[in-house]
């Protein structure tokens, strides 16, 4: 009992110690005669709105893909079936302050293709306020690439090598280069990347499919920011490009009872095994151009902005059958060897254009607040085709605009918002059907909705606070599961169909929340939804089937809590402990994450899931720092319409870093998922049709090392700008400002 006592009463020293003033911002530097003090960033910080997970100073996430980076954060439940969730929230995910309007399967591979050294940090905002669009839906998670420029040319090299060793040996490698500078004009930067991995996925469904894919992957981004300072305004150009191209080797097994009508033995229903080698082939190209005009005033806290973004991105997919061989049973008769060319040629194209305007000052407001409102509009085409069928065109136009006002008194402080938001979106399907085109309109959502938003929060004593938040927010149907052409690999016993007709989802989300020191905290939060999209797959005899629909009511019910140890309560007295000034990065610590999570939806009788997640960090002899990273989730639960038979997180990751050249090489060996318990396998539950067990495994165990080298600037005091690759970010609060 001492020692827990020890361990609560040290968090306000830990952390009132270790670090000053809480800033999000990059690290800064202040010349007092002569000495460069440094700002250390916190691995993890908790605000009132959002938790901020530093990349860029730590290994163990920053060693492979922004994924593989991703699902080790502590609350976060990445699934293949399900997307991804935070606290129990579903996560739009933005980049640099946009939203990347991909999802599932599109998403995976976009985020398989970025190098986690090119990330900064990622922020999960979940208590989206109204400056936020509503189509945030339940959480926003943020991943920040951007890099300062300095006044002198720089040069930052990133590099990573790691390998797998199941049924054969395959490298990944990753490679990136950020230069930055300025001049009394302007001041430029230059992010560029280039991946290459290779891995194994074996997947299985019920005793209907197995399937075993090779997997290759060829990523390249470049980023580029121009910043004019006109007077107090600045103009910020930023141009980005990431091209994934990706090819599978498929050799798949399974059995089936289905023939086409015009097999050439006559039959329609008959049993019959196959196995079959298919290559798929998928080249993606992601286009972002976007101006900004940043309007500043004599009083720093008012600011108003433009912003013009256009985003195109275009992405093709193939896959050829190389042969299929079947056999039909009762009475056993095998066929001749098939080979079948090409049976899936997809296309889409999608063009999103948006304008918004910013626009805050402070007001007197009981002891002091502000006022922030802005609009937005949003003009989003997609289009996908199949065999030269344009078979979807979907059109949304967005017009929204929001009002909130901040204010304090005494230890309180609140916010009040609205957003209001008007869609437009409409569309039309084609399918071939006995060799005719038939067509048909989208469900259109025609309406105007109005979001509001609202929180409290209370200073128990000096960086203690209790919070209190509620926020209406919707999610649209992704395109990807609107698209009839959502389909990833062809089997001879499966279909995989977009729904054309799914609605919105609208939330009601509240929170409440105790944070203490930026690393401690404990809360309770509910999101409730009408019109859940949500996976179903099930099996009708010996033929598998995959597709979205809505659920008409859900809630989803999460407790979280995060506690720091520092292990030094268990050797040193606390008067010593109160005295000691606590750099995080220098000494011996534990954190330890505990969630609970319980989907409830009508007929069906899911049980809740716990998350586990320890991060230890030791320093070892001869400045060796050991991170240790532990995840696990409980089985035997709910996850929507599945039911988890083993934990989809089981892993353990350690990474061993050492510094040089005065800590501007680092170099780190690691080894993920050391025991190779990373493995998915659920059974579905769906409303109709018969359940299915599904089973995927990833070589997620790998063993690699990776490089960051620094190259030191001509004046280590030179002053640093502000970021401009993708700039959106508030710079006196470090609060990002709404992204699109």
């Amino acid at each position: 009992m001492r020692k827990t006592i020890f361990a609560l009463s040290l968090l306000a020293s830990f952390f009132a110690y270790s670090q000053e003033k809480t800033n999000t911002s990059p690290d800064k530097e202040k010349q007092i005669e002569g000495v460069v003090i440094t700002k250390t960033k916190k691995a993890v910080e908790q605000k009132a709105d959002r938790t901020i997970f530093d990349f860029s100073e730590q290994p163990q996430l920053n060693n492979g893909n922004v994924l593989e980076g991703i699902k080790k954060l502590p609350g976060l439940v990445a699934t293949d079936i399900a997307g991804m969730m935070y606290q129990g929230k579903i996560l739009d995910v933005y980049l640099n302050g946009r939203p990347l309007n991909i999802t599932s399967n599109e998403l995976n591979s976009f985020l398989e293709g970025m190098p986690a050294n090119s990330v900064d940090r990622i922020e999960v905002i979940t208590q989206p306020g109204a400056e936020f669009p509503a189509t945030s839906g339940g959480a926003i998670m943020n991943i920040i690439t951007n890099k300062n420029a300095n006044k002198y040319l720089t040069a930052t090299y990133s590099g990573n090598y790691s390998f797998t060793n199941y049924d054969k040996f395959r490298s990944r490698t990753t490679n990136s280069l950020n230069l930055n500078a300025r001049n009394k004009f302007f001041g430029w930067q230059l992010n560029v990347g280039q991946n290459y991995r290779e891995s194994m996925l074996n997947g299985d469904q019920d005793v209907l499919l197995h399937n075993n894919t090779d997997r290759i992957g060829r990523g390249y981004f470049a980023k580029a920011g121009v910043t004019f300072d006109l007077g107090q305004d600045r103009l910020l150009l930023n141009y980005d490009i990431y091209h994934n191209n990706n090819d599978n080797y498929t050799l798949s097994n399974g059995i089936g009872d289905r023939t086409p009508d015009n097999s050439p033995l006559g039959y329609y229903l008959r049993d019959y095994d196959f196995t079959s080698s298919d290559i798929a082939h998928t080249n993606s190209v992601r286009q972002e151009a976007v101006a900004t005009y940043q309007k500043r005033f004599a009083d720093k806290s008012q600011k108003l902005d433009f912003q013009f973004g256009y985003t195109k991105a275009y992405t093709k997919f193939g896959q050829d059958n190389v042969f299929l061989d079947k056999t039909f049973q009762e009475p056993f008769e095998p066929l001749p060897r098939y080979v079948l060319g090409n049976v899936l040629s997809n296309n889409s194209d999608m063009r999103i254009a948006n304008f918004k305007i910013d626009y805050s000052q402070p007001i007197k407001l009981l002891d002091g607040g502000k006022v922030s409102l802005g609009g937005l509009y949003e003009r989003q085409d997609y289009d996908t085709e199949s065999r030269g069928l344009t078979n979807l065109e979907y059109q949304r136009q967005t017009a929204s605009t929001y009002l909130e006002f901040q204010a304090k008194l005494k230890k309180f402080d609140f916010t009040l918002g609205a957003r209001a938001e008007n869609y437009d979106i409409s569309g039309i399907t084609r399918v071939i059907k006995d060799d005719a085109v038939l067509e048909r309109d989208l469900t259109p959502f025609n309406k105007f909705k109005l979001f509001p938003n609202a929180s409290v929060q209370y200073s128990l004593m000096n960086q203690v606070y209790i919070a209190a938040n509620y926020n209406k927010k919707i999610t649209l149907p992704s395109i990807s599961a609107l698209n009839p052409n959502n389909v990833i690999f062809g089997s001879p016993n499966t279909q995989v169909t977009g729904n054309p007709d799914l609605q919105p989802t609208i939330f009601d989300n509240y929170e409440l929340k105790v944070s203490a020191f930026d690393y401690a905290f404990i809360g309770y939060s509910v999101s409730s939804a009408k019109d859940q999209v949500a996976q179903i797959i099930m099996k009708d005899g010996k033929n598998l089937y995959n597709r979205q629909v809505n659920i008409s009511n859900m809630k989803i019910h999460n407790f979280n809590v995060g506690l720091p140890i520092p292990f030094m309560i268990f050797s040193k007295p606390m008067s010593e402990i109160m005295k000691f000034n606590f750099n995080p990065d220098k000494i011996n610590f534990m954190y330890l994450y505990a969630g609970y999570q319980k989907h409830d939806i009508d007929n069906l009788n899911n049980k809740g899931f716990w998350i586990f997640n320890i991060m230890t960090q030791l320093l070892l002899p001869k400045d060796i720092k050991l991170t240790a990273n532990y995840s696990y989730l409980t089985p035997k639960a709910g996850y929507f319409y599945f039911t988890a038979d083993k934990p989809f997180n089981n892993n353990l990751d350690i990474t061993l870093t050492k510094k040089f050249m005065n800590n501007r090489l680092t170099v780190s060996v690691f080894a993920n998922d050391i025991f190779n318990g990373q493995v998915m396998q659920v059974y579905s539950n769906p409303p109709e049709g018969q359940s299915v067990m599904i089973r995927s495994k990833y070589d997620t165990r790998n063993f690699g090392i990776s490089i960051n080298y620094k190259i030191p600037t001509k004046n280590k005091l030179a002053k640093e700008d502000p970021n401009i690759l993708n700039q959106t970010k508030k710079e006196d609060t470090g609060v990002m400002q709404q992204g699109q």
